[in-house]
């Protein structure tokens, strides 16, 4: 335990390190405050918080999305990241005491950055160290921390077990917290539904700084926070899970085909069986604009993108019976266990299981991200309208995913979690693109070309409302107006997510956090300041 006169002085160090600059005494304050909060439980700043002139805050505030929210988005003024749970409390007081706002990070891969931008002084409580993974074999359970990782989780799970496996996303640096929380789509969604489908008990920490489970925070709560995102409530300490039991053999596919290759009468039939097939086959498809090997020209390549929970010999006449026009056939296929496939979809195919800890992004780009859904199929000539667009962009900068739904994500209600997308989805979409250089005129080229994109799909995705995910997060459907948005401002945005779900998602909100203390450009509002 460190002596009196050493705190005092780590302290001094933190507030030196602060500097001279317009914000300093907001820092000074919110650090001087945590000192005195830290005194009971022997903690000290130093270690734990991170200022702009501290040499580890670039690195700690790296994401894989160079995109702001705005054009002149602030950065945290300080950087909190904690080791306990008292320490979270304490910033949580310190926040409430001095009107700084808290924001909440996992992972870092908020699509529109609200974890580390804002357009408002705010501090971020980073939860990287808070990431323990403990599972209990015989009760097929799993607690999990929010600052995991996908990968950390999959990792675990790999070196406890071979058949036990949680239903979540393929990109390993994605945190826990904000993909559990906002719904959690993977390649196993057809058997084994979403991660928050799959969440039995939650531990949170409430805007009184008070740990809450289950049984504690209460129902309406534990259903918020499934699905609903769980800033606009708390901070989630903790997920429990249950876990699903795997083959030991699974077999995957990516089969591509171009325009010459038939892809879009193949596209064109996929939208008939999809969310049909047997639920152990998720078969998903990738839509980009590439080179021709053949011919040198722009064409569309389809990549048919596929997980099976069983063996060759069982695909393969589900295959001919459901899908005979893709022409599968033995040598597309390969058999491996369920953790080398979440290594396969990731790119890391061959690769040692340990590249599913790495949580720093490899790449950094400018991004911007759009869903939809879609109940009915698109016409061919609708298909060739989205080639178009995909040929304005450069190759390979813009993407389509198409996510199969049905299966068991049908046999939920759209109220049993705040995720409405259920029965009579065939699949989503999810439009991206990205780009490298920086400036004015990229953001505006790439950013004007994509909501081209997405105005020319309104005529053949779902309406009222244009349903989205959540997950995918997107301001351009609509932001709040600040501290006092109303129910009728933020519904603009909610119902796209939610539907009628967001109405419940507000009257939880004015319960269990009436003055608005967690908050984001699209957080959930409560009735009482609208």
């Amino acid at each position: 335990m460190e002596s009196p006169r050493m705190k005092n002085l780590l302290i001094l160090a933190t507030l030196l390190a602060l500097g001279a600059c317009s914000s300093a005494q907001n820092k000074r304050d919110f650090v001087e405050c945590l000192t005195i909060q830290f005194q009971s439980s022997n903690s000290a700043p130093v270690g734990i918080i991170y200022t702009p002139r501290n040499a580890s805050y670039a690195s700690l505030l790296l994401s894989y999305n160079r995109r702001p929210t705005s054009t002149s988005p602030e950065r945290p003024q300080l950087i909190i990241t904690p080791f306990h749970e008292s320490e979270i409390q304490a910033a949580i007081y310190c926040s409430r005491k001095l009107g700084l706002q808290i924001r909440v990070r996992s992972g870092g891969h908020d699509y529109e950055g609200l974890s580390y931008t804002s357009e408002n002084p705010f501090v971020t409580v980073d939860m990287r160290n808070i990431r323990l993974v403990l599972i209990d074999n015989d009760e097929k359970t799993a607690w999990v921390q929010v600052g995991a990782t996908l990968g950390e989780l999959y990792h675990t799970l790999a070196r406890n077990s071979k058949t036990l496996a949680f239903t979540a996303g393929v990109c390993p640096p994605v945190g826990v917290g904000g993909h559990f929380s906002g719904g959690g789509y993977g390649m196993m969604s057809r058997k084994h539904a979403l991660a928050a489908d799959n969440i039995i008990d939650a531990k949170l920490i409430n805007a009184n700084g008070q740990v809450l489970d289950r049984k504690s925070m209460g129902e309406d709560l534990f259903w918020a926070i499934r699905g609903g995102g769980g800033t606009s409530f708390g901070i989630v300490l903790a997920f429990k899970v249950k876990l699903v039991t795997v083959p030991e053999i699974v077999t995957v596919f990516n089969v591509s085909r171009t325009l010459e290759q038939n892809a879009t009468q193949l596209v064109h039939r996929w939208q008939y069986i999809a969310d049909k097939v047997d639920e152990n086959l998720l078969l998903r498809l990738f839509l980009r604009s590439v080179r021709s090997a053949i011919h040198g020209n722009r064409t569309i390549q389809a990549y048919f993108t596929t997980l099976f929970l069983g063996r060759v010999p069982d695909l393969l006449p589900l295959m001919q019976d459901s899908f005979p026009e893709l022409g599968l056939v033995e040598q597309d296929c390969i058999e491996m266990s369920w953790i080398e496939s979440t290594l396969f979809f990731a790119g890391f195919r061959n690769e040692s299981l340990d590249v599913l800890l790495i949580r720093t992004p490899q790449i950094i780009i400018y991004f911007k991200g759009k869903s939809d859904y879609v109940t009915q199929p698109i016409p061919v000539q609708g298909l060739r309208g989205i080639w178009r667009f995909l040929n304005e962009e450069v190759e390979n900068n813009a993407e389509l995913q198409f996510s199969p739904y049905g299966g068991v994500l049908n046999t939920f209600s759209e109220s049993e979690t705040p995720f409405p997308h259920r029965a009579g989805n065939i699949f989503m979409i999810h439009s991206s693109v990205q780009w490298t250089r920086g400036g004015t005129a990229e953001y505006e080229r790439h950013m004007n070309w994509i909501r081209r994109l997405y105005s020319y799909m309104g005529r053949y995705v779902s309406r009222s409302p244009r349903a989205a995910y959540f997950n995918y997060r997107d301001l351009d459907i609509g932001r709040n107006a600040g501290r006092n948005t109303s129910y009728e401002q933020a519904n603009v945005w909610g119902f796209k997510y939610f539907k009628n779900n967001f109405k419940r998602l507000v009257r939880v909100k004015s319960m269990v956090d009436p003055s608005n203390f967690f908050r984001n450009e699209q957080s959930v509002p409560p009735l009482s300041l609208s």
